[in-house]
């Protein structure tokens, strides 16, 4: 597992947020849309990058179920190509970060 800082043009504050390169399996949604499976590619306390959402609209809240959490909320900040990425309403605890990448590591990808 891979942390390192990245920066991303139309992000917030990126430049010097851990990120760790995941793939996890979640499940995400916009409003009253279906849940869609999406693969989680890397992650911060901050926010993080999905590999493809459909139809996603910059600005609006995002609901995001990973795996062995409560739901999250998020917005999408920006897209570029199929890749999403997306900041947290509210920062992740250090523990729940450190949770995420400890699952990862351990079990390989997670699926619901």
């Amino acid at each position: 597992m891979n942390h390192q800082p990245i920066s991303e043009p139309g992000s917030c504050n990126r430049e010097s947020a851990d990120r760790a390169e995941v793939t996890l399996m979640c499940e995400v949604r916009q409003g009253l849309a279906p849940w869609k499976m999406v693969r989680l590619e890397d992650i911060s306390q901050s926010g993080f990058r999905i590999a493809w959402l459909p139809e996603a609209a910059v600005g609006r809240p995002l609901r995001i179920r990973i795996p062995g959490l409560q739901m999250l909320t998020a917005d999408i900040r920006w897209q570029k190509g199929k890749s999403v990425g997306c900041s947290f309403t509210e920062p992740l605890h250090v523990a729940v970060f450190e949770h995420i990448l400890r699952h990862a590591r351990i079990d390989g990808p997670i699926s619901r």
